[in-house]
């Protein structure tokens, strides 16, 4: 098993642990679009209180890669993501996040 299909197996894992139904091709898209950081202990991870990270979330994913426009409805759906996955979990894995907002925004034809 490959370093990526054994995060990939961790992040279905934890998905199942939320009970989150889940699209397991979206899912690996996303998580090849994060490349190398899904590696990095301190970049495979969202912290969701810390707003300086939130706004990271949303400028480099959701506005510079999936090219949506700033506006209040992002924020709303990055607050409805990290509820799903839980404020007090600490493992809010950067690949289960951008796969959620994806989802919530509607986006799966990025991928």
């Amino acid at each position: 098993m490959s370093k990526f299909d054994e995060k990939l197996a961790q992040y279905k894992a934890e998905m199942d642990k939320l009970g989150l139904s889940f699209d397991a091709d979206l899912l690996t898209a996303v998580t090849k679009g994060l490349g190398p950081s899904i590696y990095k202990a301190d970049a495979e991870t969202v912290s969701g209180s810390d707003q300086k990270e939130l706004d990271t979330v949303k400028n480099n994913f959701l506005i510079k890669k999936l090219g949506l426009e700033n506006g209040p409805k992002l924020d709303e759906a990055i607050a409805a993501v990290i509820e799903k996955v839980g404020k007090s979990n600490r493992n809010k894995y950067r690949a289960i996040v951008y796969y959620l907002l994806v989802k919530e925004l509607g986006q799966e034809s990025k991928y």
